[in-house]
């Protein structure tokens, strides 16, 4: 019979032992996005999928705060991030990585089709709630991502599109 896995089941790391394994390269850049809650939730799939760091960028919320931890679940302690006044400076840190970004522009490159080095961190930036990635950001990156969608909205919010991404890449690099 099928039973659901009890939490001792998983052998989850500690924060500690999570903070010493070996991590996914991939750094998520977050561009001013707005809601505390997207942020905890970007934080929570980051550490399900091991990313590197994350890069909280202009009026991105840092923690500590409860509505981060609300969604992030203590996942804010256990991946390194750090705050950037701007996104050109958490890019031009990353000018070595594959840059992406998770736009609809001219020329995105359909997710599923998205062709990544073996051999570079891979950089993932994500934009806000309302204007998506910063539109000068885009000559900065090595391609620009979009997630194909067939419904009448043709967005997704910006934690389960980073979410999507995530996934992916963690799949086409791995």
């Amino acid at each position: 019979m099928t039973r659901k896995i009890k939490n001792q089941d998983l052998n989850r790391l500690s924060v500690e032992n999570y903070r010493k394994v070996s991590k996914s390269p991939i750094i998520v850049v977050l561009d001013n996005v707005r809601s505390m809650h997207n942020v905890g939730a970007i934080f929570r799939t980051s550490d399900a999928f091991r990313v590197a760091k994350i890069y909280l960028c202009g009026i991105t919320a840092t923690p500590p705060h409860r509505d981060i931890r609300k969604t992030a679940l203590g996942a804010e302690e256990s991946v390194e991030w750090s705050y950037r006044a701007t996104t050109q400076e958490a890019i031009a840190e990353l000018a070595d990585c594959h840059i992406c970004a998770l736009e609809q522009v001219l020329g995105s490159v359909p997710l599923r089709d998205v062709h990544l080095p073996q051999d570079k961190t891979i950089v993932l930036i994500v934009g806000n709630e309302v204007d998506g990635v910063d539109e000068k950001l885009l000559q900065f990156c090595n391609q620009v991502i979009e997630i194909p969608q067939f419904g009448t909205k043709h967005s997704f919010n910006v934690s389960v599109s980073a979410g999507i991404t995530l996934w992916e890449i963690f799949n086409k690099i791995g």
